[in-house]
């Protein structure tokens, strides 16, 4: 059996609120720090801070920009893809089930019991989310039924006397079994980590210009400190949130209910 996980084990802490406390606070600082080296360049004469302004943080500030759409747009659509993979699955798994109908009545109705199981198993596995252990529990057990499904239903087609039920019941069952797989894959296709290193960085230096270009006003004004900082950390947050949608606010939940109508569909 291949072995798999949901996300990695420290994935579920990125969007704790004291990991974004930590990201609003840090930029806090950087800010902090960009208004004092301005504050202390005026003070030892270094000349009007202002003849720099625009010449090195415009780019950086462009960079920052394009570095945030690129990873928003990327999250976006693997969110997407995580929802029509649930789509695609549902339908798997209908098709497989009403295919069932070309089996002997003795085979159908047994297999169509071990269909509920196995579809249960599936809610379930990413129902129990963010406890990764429960859900490798619950998905090595749907593996378990995919096994028995597979092999029951291979000697029910055969008993049929006839390879229509095989052609049509076979391909269906395999593209059921496929999508599993293909839905764990997909929560563990993410940015390489220097992406989000890049991202935290330059979100770091851009807190560090925009407090240097502070120090040329008379005073700070610390309704534009904050804006700049919850900014920032929300763009952050619903950035990783997308890439995460089991784990935070933004989820794939609604989704699954397509599964439960499924489910629902076919009786107790």
């Amino acid at each position: 059996m291949i072995s798999v996980t949901f996300f990695t084990p420290d994935a579920s802490s990125l969007l704790s609120f004291p990991v974004f406390l930590g990201v609003a606070l840090a930029l806090l600082l950087s800010m902090e720090i960009g208004y004092r080296m301005g504050r202390w360049h005026q003070k030892i004469g270094r000349g009007s801070i202002k003849e720099f302004v625009g010449m090195i943080d415009a780019p950086i500030l462009a960079l920052l920009g394009l570095l945030i759409g690129f990873t928003f747009f990327g999250a976006a659509e693997r969110f997407d893809h995580r929802r029509d993979l649930i789509v695609e699955e549902t339908n798997h798994i209908g098709t497989a089930y009403l295919r069932l109908d070309l089996l002997r009545p003795e085979d159908r109705d047994a297999l169509r019991n071990m269909f509920k199981e196995y579809l249960d198993s599936r809610i379930h596995t990413y129902a129990v989310l963010p406890d990764v252990k429960a859900a490798m529990a619950e998905y090595d057990r749907s593996q378990q039924l995919q096994g028995t499904i597979w092999e029951q239903s291979v000697a029910a087609a055969q008993k049929t006397g006839t390879a229509y039920a095989s052609i049509q019941l076979i391909p269906a069952l395999n593209a059921m079994i496929d999508i599993t797989t293909t839905r764990v894959a997909a929560t563990q296709f993410h940015p390489p980590r220097i992406v989000y290193v890049m991202l935290g960085v330059l979100s770091l230096i851009a807190a560090m210009l925009a407090g240097y270009q502070m120090s040329t006003a008379a005073r700070r004004s610390w309704f534009h400190v904050l804006l700049f900082v919850l900014t920032f950390t929300l763009a952050i947050y619903v950035i990783l949130d997308l890439e995460y949608p089991r784990l935070g606010l933004i989820r794939v939940d609604a989704a699954d209910a397509l599964l439960k109508d499924l489910r629902a569909s076919w009786g107790p």
